[in-house]
């Protein structure tokens, strides 16, 4: 399963009630952050949320609301005496914003390492040890005033396992848990693959976390399919839809379209302007296009499952 929890949900500055826009998820005990704007940390602390384990930290671009949590952060996990290592990840630019950003810092009790994110994902049971399941970050290229990226955060689930396959093969009991988990065995004097105990890869969970952007084909494709869609939605009116075209943001109405088009499961709005005091008020503009479109709040948290 896979625990998400909206942080905030404010652009530009926090406001009573609403801190920047910022997204936590947790997998296998694991977990991600996506971005680390002002006040992220009491923000956090405000929704039952603890980020001193946070494995890596998903930068979506380098304005100063989605980044600026990120010094203290990064200092309080020394104060609490961490010694792991901490992943960043974020669009080109990275490594010239961390230089700056240690910094301010100073020495670290704890490597900050930079993961670059291939065309095809990163397996994040690869590159952080006690991953336990199949987890991918995928990252995709959005349309903002600068350069910016959204994610995808994938947890795959392998076909049904056959324990009579594994035990025609030859395969003791102990081993099963490897064979599930996408590794082969040896037994009998033989090697066994998962494929051979295996049936078909079943539907596993995705969670897209957009960013700032305004529509663009590439978060479509990429949130194709997916069980929840975290969407920017600076404003609530049709009226200023070219408004937030201009400023590389969406409407309330622009993201129940990308949501429509991607076929998601549900939408999570978020990243509201200051001027929407409500956004309750300018819910209807998205549902007439995507029904299940609701509107995010700070604290705001689900539990995703496997499909049966």
């Amino acid at each position: 399963m896979v625990d998400v929890t909206l942080i905030g949900t404010a652009a530009l500055a926090p406001i009573p009630g609403r801190a920047l826009s910022c997204a936590f998820l947790t997998c296998g005990g694991h977990s991600v952050l996506f971005d680390c704007g002002e006040g992220t940390q009491s923000a956090a602390r405000k929704a039952g949320v603890s980020l001193m384990k946070t494995d890596i930290i998903a930068l979506t671009h380098y304005h100063g609301d989605h980044i600026f949590g990120l010094p203290g952060l990064l200092q309080t996990m020394f104060s609490a005496g961490r010694t792991e290592p901490v992943y960043i990840a974020g669009p080109e630019g990275l490594f010239t914003v961390m230089s700056l950003i240690s910094g301010l810092t100073g020495n670290l009790p704890f490597d900050v390492r930079l993961a670059e994110i291939p065309a095809d994902g990163l397996r994040l049971c690869e590159m952080i040890p006690g991953w336990p399941y199949e987890c991918i970050l995928s990252s995709f290229p959005v349309k903002h005033r600068c350069i910016a990226q959204g994610y995808s955060f994938t947890l795959n689930r392998a076909g049904k396992f056959s324990p009579s396959k594994a035990q025609e093969l030859g395969v003791p009991v102990t081993m099963w848990k490897i064979l599930q988990k996408g590794e082969s065995v040896f037994a009998d004097g033989k090697e066994i693959q998962p494929s051979q105990v295996l049936g078909e890869k079943r539907r596993g969970i995705k969670v897209v976390f957009t960013g700032d952007t305004a529509m663009c084909e590439s978060l479509t494709d990429s949130a194709e399919g997916a069980d929840l869609m975290i969407c920017d939605a600076t404003y609530g009116n049709d009226s200023e839809a070219e408004k937030a075209t201009e400023r590389g943001h969406m409407t309330f109405s622009h993201a129940a379209e990308c949501a429509k088009i991607a076929g998601v499961k549900t939408l999570w709005l978020t990243h509201y302007s200051q001027s929407v005091t409500d956004p309750a008020i300018f819910l209807p503009n998205a549902q007439k296009i995507f029904p299940e479109s609701i509107c995010g709040y700070d604290g705001m948290s689900s539990t995703l499952r496997f499909e049966s």
